[in-house]
């Protein structure tokens, strides 16, 4: 009897398209969040606001974006990446039509540093930081902007009673008065994510309720449903609110049409999904069923990005090399596979609304 693979009316009547790619069968777009090139020598500009570029000239952030486009058998819709105030123009022109030449659709993740959101006396600092990314996102027409502006990260102090309860209301009025400065009302901007850190490199707003808080105080002070928050998995595993506890926020943010943006991402070490301890499977499945689960991203940290030496050296168990002899490409490829199964299944099962 002939074995050889030659024979196999499979291999041979299937074209290699067919086996080589898993199409995403949801409604939910999938997308990557490219922390997996880090932060130093690629998504972070210089000094002189110049962003890293290979030797040929292509900006690292998007050649390591397109070999993930290449590799990936499930197709990516979007791209969320960081945006560093003072970065220079011509590089910002170039990424986003790097990107979109590879047909993704990016988010930017608006990044906060050298003034806290907390403190009254750098409000103005801090505005105007927000609103400078805002008038990017404005001028590429982004439908959709993220930021961890609830406070500095890796700084300041927790807060308890009266001097927590100033400090929401800071954080409102911080966001407002950027919804109002920026126009957002008449902008392309559809949406704002903002995302909660856990303990460690947020001392206040570390969990999912707390951020809800804020996020819904905005909506009302606004008048309208702007902001959202940002569900990571990774910073949900790692705060004080138990599995069944951020269900239940999701549930509530879901009812106020304040739920946003999903992250895939595994808890403390921040490395492969397989290490997330059923954190993203439990939250996804109690998104679907809320009708607000439109975007999904995968986030991987490299174990090595220097950026990231002050947290590895803060919390143990950030920062262990979770490849198991794989490149990141095919470590972040796997989790978008993952992802995509994850969603069809839900779809299959009729839970995604």
């Amino acid at each position: 009897m002939n074995r050889s693979f030659s024979s196999h009316p499979t291999l041979t009547t299937q074209p290699l398209s067919f086996i080589m790619t898993l199409k995403n069968r949801s409604k939910v777009e999938i997308g990557v969040v490219p922390t997996h090139l880090m932060f130093v020598g690629t998504l972070a500009p210089d000094e002189s606001g110049k962003l890293p570029r290979t030797r040929s000239g292509d900006l690292k952030v998007v050649s390591g974006m397109r070999l993930l486009c290449r590799t990936s058998p499930v197709k990516l819709n979007n791209v969320q990446i960081t945006l560093f105030p003072g970065t220079d123009p011509k590089d910002l022109d170039d990424m986003f039509k790097g990107f979109r030449a590879l047909k993704l659709n990016v988010h930017l993740i608006m990044m906060v540093g050298g003034a806290n959101p907390l403190n009254p006396k750098d409000e103005d600092a801090v505005v105007d930081m927000l609103n400078s990314g805002l008038e990017v996102a404005k001028k590429y027409k982004v439908k959709h902007v993220s930021s961890t502006s609830f406070e500095e990260w890796l700084a300041g102090k927790k807060l308890k009673g009266k001097a927590f309860d100033n400090a929401v209301k800071q954080v409102i009025n911080v966001h407002a008065r950027c919804y109002k400065e920026s126009g957002l009302a008449k902008s392309p901007i559809e949406a704002w994510h903002m995302e909660f850190l856990r303990g460690v490199e947020f001392q206040n707003f570390t969990n999912a309720a707390k951020a809800a808080t804020v996020v819904k105080g905005i909506n009302k002070k606004i008048k309208k449903k702007f902001f959202k928050v940002m569900i990571d998995a990774a910073h949900c595993g790692d705060s004080d609110l138990s599995m069944e506890e951020n269900e239940k926020v999701i549930k509530d943010l879901a009812k106020n049409d304040a739920l946003g943006i999903f992250h895939a991402s595994a808890k403390t070490t921040r490395g492969c999904l397989s290490t997330d301890d059923g954190w993203i499977g439990a939250l996804l499945a109690a998104y679907a069923p809320t009708g607000k689960l439109k975007h999904v991203f995968v986030e991987l940290f490299h174990h090595q990005d220097p950026a990231l030496a002050p947290l590895r050296k803060a919390v143990k168990g950030h920062g262990v090399n979770t490849t198991d002899g794989r490149t990141y490409n095919k470590a972040v490829t796997d989790g978008v596979i993952d992802v995509a199964h994850r969603l069809n299944n839900l779809a299959a099962r009729k839970l995604i609304a």
